[in-house]
């Protein structure tokens, strides 16, 4: 999320050379508020006006796309004038008033799979977008609800939904969260992003949404479950790599 200028523009910065240094387009991602927060006392934001503007200028000073969660109908519009992309959070994906006033902006509408959906139900978001005169649809799977405290990534759901005729992105770090701690703080399990990773890659995943910080122990929200910035570079070599021997087949 937004947690302030220094941070935000020194990761687009980073992230921006390595892409740059390895063919990869790149999407910047950043919550301009946390609506959804297991805790009253968890930060949420600096100001949704203050953090749109950082988002702006990360694309007029990148020029990278960027992509930012809204939380309700009213926001989209609002949201709309600073990035490319609105995304509706997974918990949020059968909300059709949000839905389509996303649909109304013209803008790319990327639709995060609830963890409590089959793949075949996001047809009905899809749906719902389309009829709305917005085929500018993404579906990002981030994992299915297992038990209470876990999520397990489905990976057939990345074929299924891609039958949609929409691109499709696995969200490799948020699949790995473990919420509903008894701290009230999201656990995760970071570890595990690669292999998440590699094998979204594998079953033929059109992008990757990865959350990386500098410093994931002091992050202001989903720390857990953060790759650490300096594992990206080397990471993102290996996935190429796989995507490359893939698309041989």
């Amino acid at each position: 999320m937004v947690e302030g200028e220094a941070v935000v523009m020194a990761i687009a910065e980073r992230i921006v050379k390595i892409c740059d240094k390895l063919a990869i387009p790149y999407v910047f991602k950043a919550s301009y508020r946390k609506a959804n927060r297991t805790r009253l006392d968890s930060f949420t934001g600096i100001g949704d006006e203050a953090a749109l503007k950082l988002l702006k200028k990360v694309r007029d000073t990148f020029h990278v796309p960027v992509v930012t969660d809204i939380h309700a109908a009213n926001e989209a519009a609002m949201a709309a004038e600073y990035v490319d992309v609105l995304q509706i959070p997974a918990f949020l994906c059968r909300q059709t008033d949000i839905l389509l006033a996303a649909a109304a902006t013209g803008k790319v509408v990327n639709v995060k799979k609830g963890q409590f959906l089959s793949p075949e139900a996001m047809q009905f978001a899809v749906d719902k977008l389309k009829q709305s005169n917005n085929p500018n649809i993404i579906l990002t799977d981030r994992g299915v609800t297992f038990g209470y405290h876990d999520l397990i990534v489905d990976y057939r759901a990345i074929p299924i939904m891609k039958a949609m005729q929409v691109p499709v992105v696995l969200d490799c770090t948020h699949s790995l969260q473990q919420p509903n701690q008894s701290s009230g703080v999201t656990g995760g399990n970071p570890a595990m992003i690669e292999t998440i990773a590699r094998a979204g890659i594998v079953v033929g995943a059109d992008g990757l949404f990865i959350e990386t910080h500098p410093d994931p122990a002091n992050a202001k929200s989903d720390g857990a479950n953060m790759l650490h910035l300096e594992k990206l570079e080397p990471l993102l070599e290996k996935l190429v790599k796989i995507r490359q021997l893939v698309n041989t087949f």
